[in-house]
């Protein structure tokens, strides 16, 4: 069977991406499959560095084809802070409570129509001869307070446009079948399925 490996190890991430890419043929390793290659620094100035510098460094040690991904959660009222940030925003070894808690901190008194936002997610694609990336986009706004259990990072205070949950308060499939990572996945499959379909 063909082969992929998501540039890993962050097993929310991996199941939702083994979830949206099921059915397409490939069999998806992460890199537990692989205890050797090392950790990819994210110190790329922009989203779609960090993504292709996960997905160039893991082809590169695995000798696999390679997807890496990167998400930003882009605040207007911040001037689309967190950003390329999102992950390490209250810190280098801050949590997802932690980063919540900053950015509600930092939106505290703004009014509901000023509190839009967006989630960004880039998803690069690296084999032999062929780098690409496709982008996916989940507009919304930054709610008061935290609801919902599931899900992980910036989820719990997040709402989707036109919807009445956040993204913590909705299940796996209901999730995949909106967010930005389920679109990024949407537009890079014609890239996996022109790479993998020629291969014989």
């Amino acid at each position: 069977m063909k082969q992929l490996v998501l540039a890993t190890r962050n097993l929310h991430k991996v199941k939702e991406l083994q979830g949206l890419l099921n059915g397409a043929g490939i069999k998806v390793l992460t890199l537990d499959d692989f205890p050797h290659v090392r950790e990819v620094i994210e110190d790329g100035e922009t989203i779609e560095e960090n993504a292709l510098k996960k997905a160039r460094e893991t082809f590169r040690q695995t000798t696999l084809p390679a997807l890496g991904d990167d998400t930003g959660l882009e605040v207007y009222y911040l001037n689309d802070e967190p950003g390329v940030y999102s992950s390490r925003y209250a810190g280098p070894a801050a949590s997802y409570a932690d980063n919540c808690r900053k950015l509600l901190g930092e939106m505290r008194g703004v009014p509901p129509r000023r509190r839009g936002a967006r989630f960004r997610c880039v998803i690069a694609f690296a084999a032999p001869g062929v780098e690409r990336i496709a982008e996916g986009v989940l507009p919304g706004a930054i709610i008061e307070d935290p609801r919902g259990q599931n899900g992980f990072g910036y989820d719990p205070i997040f709402l989707p446009t036109d919807s009445s949950l956040t993204l913590a308060q909705m299940n796996l499939e209901m999730k995949n079948h909106l967010s930005h990572r389920a679109k990024a996945i949407e537009n890079a499959l014609p890239i996996l399925r022109e790479y993998f379909g020629g291969q014989r």
